[in-house]
């Protein structure tokens, strides 16, 4: 077994939740420009950044002017209208602050943008980005999930290799993301995703309570 030193930590439906409401201001920001795709369709494809969503589900690319245009709308959407009435998961700072305690080197790996990130900590509880050794968004990388450039540049900021880090997320995107640097996923079900898209992740918890409750026999604390 391998002691594990380092989690990387999406937020998004993971510590947040928040993936209902990103897929909204998608939808909204779309339909503002005149594409009427449906909630059912974007939803999916949340924990993506957008330079994989709108490709996707329109065939635009993100640093196009159009991709630009639908791009800053949807953020100020979710930033004015969905934003101040998220709440975390019961227990995520709890969870975060049990980790910190241990010692574990705590790293963002998401594909939220700087500005969006620091909001959505700030839901989790006041301080909370404390708790973090550093931070990797959609703005330190070429490409985000599921492409595996944000976990591979928290690995190599961390100096750890991938056996003894984990990922926890919320989504298949994370899972891949992490696999492909070989880092293993601890998966949480409350992003909206089932245990069959889920298998990927060598264990599966309902969220951070539930993980918080099973701490002491989890790999964070048993190894890998």
């Amino acid at each position: 077994m391998t002691q594990i030193h380092g989690v990387m930590l999406d937020i998004d439906g993971t510590l947040v939740d928040s993936n209902d409401a990103h897929a909204l201001a998608w939808v909204q920001s779309m339909s503002e420009q005149g594409y009427d795709v449906p909630f059912e369709k974007v939803r999916p494809l949340i924990g993506m950044g957008g330079d994989k969503v709108l490709p996707e589900m329109l065939g635009i690319a993100k640093d196009s002017d159009e991709g630009k245009r639908i791009s800053q709308r949807r953020k100020e959407i979710f930033m004015k209208s969905y934003l101040p009435h998220l709440k975390a998961f019961p227990q995520a700072r709890e969870l975060l602050q049990r980790m910190h305690d241990q010692g574990l080197k705590l790293v963002v790996a998401t594909s939220a943008e700087p500005d969006e990130l620091n909001e959505l900590l700030n839901v989790i509880g006041p301080h909370v980005a404390g708790l973090f050794a550093q931070e990797e968004t959609s703005k330190d990388v070429k490409q985000s999930k599921p492409d595996p450039d944000v976990v591979q540049k928290s690995l190599k900021r961390m100096s750890y290799t991938p056996g003894e880090v984990l990922m926890i997320g919320d989504t298949v995107y994370d899972i891949e993301a992490a696999g492909r640097t070989n880092v293993k996923t601890i998966a949480f079900r409350c992003g909206g995703w089932s245990d069959r898209d889920l298998t990927g992740a060598i264990a599966i918890y309902d969220g951070p309570a539930d993980l918080l409750a099973h701490y002491e026999q989890s790999s964070l604390t048993r190894g890998i």
